[in-house]
């Protein structure tokens, strides 16, 4: 039984190797534990219960530092910082050709689902490749 929790643990980690995201290295864990557990017994279903157990536990006692790992702080681009700002329509937009906004100083290829003409007022509502996709500002009354 050990050759098969053996390579039970070998195959969770080659894929944790080549995923490189966390996805599997708490069930290698169990099966390291699965593996201890066949010097003690040869009971298959003690076996089991350990590597449940051991998983759940490598997950549990894991998780805050893997959480702190993933979310880092991510810093506005020259392309992000341009999102929610608003811009100056330099060249006609329409359904089937790109028009021209001018946001932050920066002329930028633009899109948008509605007709807008020159000299209009923009908000950038995403990047989409090098393309700006605006809709015009709403006016206030």
């Amino acid at each position: 039984m050990i050759g098969l929790w053996v390579c039970i643990f070998l195959v969770l980690l080659f894929i944790e190797l080549i995923t490189v995201n966390l996805v599997t290295i708490w069930f290698a864990v169990g099966a390291l534990g699965a593996i201890i557990a066949t010097f003690i017994t040869d009971n298959i279903t003690i076996q089991i219960i350990i590597f449940i157990i051991v998983s759940i536990i490598s997950l549990i006692i894991t998780k805050p530092f893997v959480n702190k790992i993933r979310k880092r702080k991510i810093t506005p681009t020259n392309l992000d910082r341009v999102i929610g700002k608003e811009g100056i329509v330099t060249k006609d937009i329409t359904k089937n050709s790109y028009g021209e906004v001018k946001v932050d100083g920066s002329i930028w290829t633009a899109a948008s689902k509605e007709r807008i003409k020159k000299d209009t007022q923009v908000k950038v509502l995403k990047i989409d490749g090098v393309k700006l996709i605006v809709e015009k500002v709403k006016e206030e009354k």
